[in-house]
């Protein structure tokens, strides 16, 4: 019998998402930074970025800024060997789009290599230069405006973006340059639902919203929010679907605990020697 192969996966592709938009079907992205979270997430959401927000989510950071392409590369590297059906996009981590072309499209092609099918940066007008030269590559860029965590020192913190109306009319503008420059999607985030509303409506690519409202294309959150699993304050836009954090710690203290008054491991964890090979060993002594 001639040898039957498994039937394809489906996998998003950009295309798919356009079709969403046009077909207004919601679009669901959230982040992976690991294999593990990478397989929880594939069969529920659209898109999975490979966020630099690893920083600060995983590796102990106070802000993404100190996130090099190597531990951006590393985690990219993790996620792509699940070969996931879900798009995958790799955030451009802080200093590898700004020192010129060259490096901005070797970085970036460098993410394909390795398994993205995207590539996601911050910044408006001052971007444009370098979204044209990547999508020239063939190398797909989603944008991203609004809330730049990359620029939280000129921003003062993590603030709403564009509740004033220079700066409001400013981000539409970015939105539409950022879109003639041939990005296929663009993240708004921290910015008023009004605002996000208004750009969702007059572009015709997708936009992702993450703290911008419910009129977006689509909404992404951090997986670690979504499940609970970070400590302190959450910002205003999370809505934690499970109080993960607690919830596994409990489950380690119930461990520690039976560890500790000599339950675990018991006979079902434990593996038995071949019959009669017990009083062989019982024998035994040293020579």
């Amino acid at each position: 019998m001639s040898h039957i192969s498994e039937q394809p996966v489906e996998r998003v592709t950009i295309p798919v998402l356009q079709q969403c938009k046009e077909e207004r079907r919601r679009i669901v992205m959230t982040t992976a930074y690991d294999a593990v979270t990478a397989r929880i997430a594939d069969p529920i959401v659209d898109v999975i970025l490979i966020g630099d927000s690893v920083g600060n989510v995983c590796l102990g950071f106070d802000n993404t800024l100190p996130v090099s392409m190597a531990m951006m590369n590393h985690h990219l590297d993790a996620v792509a060997r699940t070969r996931a059906r879900a798009l995958l996009v790799a955030d451009m981590p802080f200093l590898s789009f700004h020192l010129g072309i060259e490096e901005t499209i070797r970085n970036a092609g460098g993410f394909l290599q390795r398994g993205a099918a995207a590539v996601k940066l911050e910044g408006g007008a001052k971007r444009i230069e370098m979204v044209r030269a990547l999508v020239d590559c063939e190398i797909p860029v989603m944008g991203h405006l609004g809330l730049t965590p990359q620029s939280v020192n000129v921003m003062g913190g993590f603030k709403v973006q564009g509740r004033k109306a220079d700066d409001a009319l400013r981000l539409l503008d970015d939105a539409h340059r950022l879109q003639e420059a041939g990005c296929f999607a663009l993240v708004l985030e921290g910015v008023p639902a009004e605002l996000a509303a208004r750009a969702t409506e007059f572009l015709t690519i997708p936009t992702i919203g993450i703290g911008a409202g419910p009129n977006c294309s689509g909404q992404v959150l951090v997986f670690h929010d979504v499940l609970g699993l970070t400590e302190g304050h959450r910002p205003k836009f999370v809505r934690a679907y499970a109080e993960g954090f607690q919830l596994l710690q409990e489950a380690l203290s119930r461990w520690a605990a039976d560890v500790r008054s000599g339950v675990f491991p018991g006979p079902k964890e434990s593996y038995r020697l071949p019959e009669g090979l017990a009083e062989t060993i019982a024998t035994w002594t040293p020579t």
